[in-house]
């Protein structure tokens, strides 16, 4: 029998042979926990938003994560609140709002394959926020990509088989809002600290998300509210994941692996919720994918760092 000693030898080991190995092979390990871990946490709220509403899911969601960063925020109080631009704090989180609700009701009523793949489009509206509000200058070839790029949204929306699903805007706009969010941590960024950033936000989406939640309040079963702490726990340990992929590894590197949610998002659609993927999904997701890797690749020749960044993660699915 081995000890806890000789136990946490091993584990000592393993840890400095992973920390010796390249970057951007540690960060490739860190993307792909998180894929799987946001996946999940987009299959959990997928199978409780059916009984529960997506105000109180959200609402939940925010206590447990600000629970978890309570230690860190108390360690440094007056640096996590003070700001000298509250406005656009306030701003950001009414963006963060609309994209997180917009998004999980997307989530809960779309298959899981289409609402992941209309959330990558977050990227093409990252690049026009960032042209109209920091003007930056984007070349033809950011244009055609970003064109190309809503086209692929569009198959998915399937307009010319009927009429547009209602849930389908709502992940766009979900996803529009997380590109204004992203945009907008550029600007706070140049001012306040991470800490701050993460307070503020932790703190009032919740505040804003609580009385539509009480006013829609569904109380849940033992397992239902278990499911509700785990969307929290997860999403916190898959944010914790993204941050460590991206501090090691390089973004254009780790922007085609962040993809695979997509492949675990169809996997999953089909094993749990038997979604098959339609021909207007493969395609349009297909488009979106070559468009978004292309404006990263883009984004890396400039030195820019918005359309993949670890702080953009958790807003859409």
């Amino acid at each position: 029998m081995h000890g806890p000693g000789r136990m946490s030898e091993k584990g000592a080991g393993w840890v400095m042979r992973f920390g010796a190995l390249p970057g951007n092979l540690r960060g490739a390990a860190w993307i792909l926990i998180a894929t799987v871990l946001f996946t999940i946490m987009m299959t959990l709220i997928k199978l409780i938003g059916t009984h529960l509403p997506v105000s109180q899911i959200l609402f939940v969601r925010q206590i447990v994560m600000f629970i978890v960063a309570l230690p860190v925020i108390l360690s440094d109080v007056s640096g996590s609140l003070i700001t000298r631009r509250p406005g656009l704090h306030g701003l950001r989180v009414l963006f963060a709002l609309v994209a997180m609700f917009c998004g999980f009701n997307a989530v809960v009523h779309l298959p899981l394959a289409d609402a992941t793949a209309i959330a990558f489009a977050k990227s093409f509206f990252i690049s026009i926020f960032a042209i109209l509000i920091l003007h930056e200058v984007v070349g033809i070839r950011r244009w055609a990509a970003i064109i190309i790029g809503f086209a692929g949204v569009i198959v998915m929306l399937d307009p010319a088989g009927g009429s547009i699903d209602l849930y389908g805007i709502l992940a766009v706009v979900g996803a529009a809002a997380a590109g204004m969010v992203m945009v907008i941590i550029r600007l706070l960024s140049r001012t306040d600290r991470s800490i701050t950033i993460l307070t503020w936000q932790t703190v009032l989406v919740g505040l804003l998300i609580c009385p539509l939640a009480i006013w829609q309040w569904v109380w849940p079963s033992w397992h239902e509210a278990l499911l509700l702490v785990g969307i929290g726990l997860v999403s916190v340990v898959a944010q914790t994941c993204n941050i460590q992929a991206y501090k090691a590894g390089e973004a254009t590197v780790l922007a085609a692996l962040d993809y695979i949610r997509l492949l675990w998002a169809t996997l999953i659609g089909i094993t749990i919720f038997s979604e098959v993927p339609s021909w207007q999904t493969l395609l349009g997701s297909g488009i979106v994918i070559a468009a978004a890797l292309y404006t990263v690749h883009r984004e890396a020749r400039r030195g820019q760092r918005l359309a993949r960044s670890p702080s953009g993660r958790g807003y859409t699915t």
